[in-house]
């Protein structure tokens, strides 16, 4: 059996040495340069590869091809495996029916990475076996290839649920959707939509779908589609009698005819976004079984993830925040709404089609001035331009960094919350988070 994989990054390299040790025939081809540690593990474990093309005669001949997420279905060399009749799979599809592990899928327009950090930190406090993988850490199949992990928790994108067949989480987690990256979707919210609920189309009875049960999109999908699984629903303002809810400032989840509940102040996590969070994560360890006494202990010890509402530094009596996963408009809208003192914020980068009037009661409520760190700030401008006093166009992180330290005053926050990617000036989110971090260091 003849294995292609199509790119050469963390999950592409995860992928050939899981396919290798199962005996498959392996080519790697990446169109772009491969990293010089990926290559010298592709050596290491004498794995054929190509970079900077896709040679056909090489690709074509494939019985099955993993592509990674980043290269879009539009791309020339997938449009010919397809015509060919090819199959094109995700990683998480080829690597899952080589291991029996427990395997708990998160996906999600937003809260998708905290809920896997925060459901995989509560799941390892108790003593569980269990890895963590998809969209962030290490590759799922390496892991697969590597260790023997009882249980999964893998951040999903819709990228990856694009390409599965027959994948099934045994527990799965809808945390919200919006609308983002739509140009993957011909520009149609319900095929993104659709791409989402793929999490849950292999699923049986035997199953779990946790969902959030105050999300419209989520809600609609429901009116037309169906799963077997059983619905664990979480809400803000709703009660269940089989689900998670907020009532009178506790946290209470009721599954399998077993209750826990937690006062929401003892939760480390802040704002109404990472009740949310809490609660899908927290259903999940009732599920596995994990004891309310170390769950509680988990949720009131968990630190948080990197560039998401991430404390950096208070100066001067004003605190620095550090948002910049914050990549849409829904992001930054729950970035704003946490906040409870005068705003100075950071915004702006590659506009993905944002409509920031949702953010309008908001930055009126909230916000006092804004700093437009982008190539292109326009649209940023247009919208808000009569709205706040001062509004300041900026083309690198220290002047960000620096003005608004001026525009700030005693108990104001600074928040670096995008709501667009980051391509124009920085490599990714991650530069772009560390870039700030450092500039408010050197303040």
């Amino acid at each position: 059996m003849r294995l292609v994989i199509l790119g050469g990054g963390e999950s592409g390299v995860g992928t050939a040495i899981l396919g290798k040790k199962k005996g498959y025939e392996v080519f790697v081809s990446d169109f772009g340069k491969i990293k010089g540690n990926y290559k010298e593990i592709l050596i290491i474990n004498g794995i054929a590869w190509e970079e900077e093309k896709h040679t056909e005669d090489l690709i074509l001949n494939a019985d099955v091809v993993m592509k990674s997420p980043g290269i879009p279905d539009k791309s020339p060399i997938v449009k010919k495996l397809l015509e060919k009749g090819i199959p094109v799979i995700s990683e998480i599809e080829f690597a899952a029916p080589f291991t029996d592990a427990t395997i708990i899928g998160i996906t999600g327009s937003n809260g998708k990475t905290t809920t896997t950090m925060l459901t995989h930190h509560l799941l390892k406090s108790a003593g569980l076996n269990v890895g963590l993988g998809g969209n962030i850490g290490k590759s799922f199949a390496w892991q697969i290839a590597d260790n023997k992990y009882d249980s999964y928790v893998l951040e999903l994108s819709s990228f990856q649920l694009d390409g599965i067949v027959d994948f099934k989480p045994h527990i799965a987690i809808i945390t919200n959707i919006s609308p983002d990256h739509l140009d993957r979707y011909d520009y149609k919210y319900e095929n993104y939509i659709d791409a989402k609920f793929r999490i849950t189309m292999n699923q049986t009875e035997e199953d779990y779908l946790i969902y959030d049960a105050d999300d419209e999109a989520i809600n609609e999908w429901f009116k037309t589609h169906t799963t077997k699984a059983k619905l664990i629903p979480f809400s803000l303002t709703k009660i269940f009698s089989e689900g998670a809810y907020i009532k009178n400032n506790k946290m209470e989840i009721k599954i399998n005819q077993e209750e826990f509940t937690m006062d929401t102040e003892h939760i480390a996590l802040e704002g109404k976004h990472n009740m949310k969070n809490a609660m899908a994560a927290t259903s999940v360890a009732k599920l596995m079984q994990i004891r309310k006494a170390t769950i509680r202990e988990s949720l009131s010890n968990f630190q948080g993830v990197e560039h998401r509402l991430e404390k950096v530094l208070k100066i001067q009596n004003v605190q620095y925040i550090n948002d910049s996963k914050a990549t849409n408009v829904n992001a930054t809208f729950f970035a704003l709404d946490s906040m409870n003192t005068p705003t100075v914020w950071i915004v702006g980068g590659v506009d993905k089609g944002n409509d920031y009037n949702e953010l309008m009661s908001l930055v009126r409520e909230k916000v006092k001035a804004i700093i437009c760190l982008g190539v292109d700030n326009k649209k940023i401008i247009d919208v808000f331009g009569n709205v706040v006093d001062m509004m300041i166009e900026v083309s690198n992180m220290d002047d960000a960094v620096r003005m608004a330290q001026r525009l700030s005053e005693k108990g104001d926050t600074v928040l670096l919350s995008p709501a667009c990617a980051s391509f124009d000036l920085f490599e990714n989110y991650e530069d772009r988070g560390n870039q700030f971090k450092q500039a408010v260091k050197n303040l």
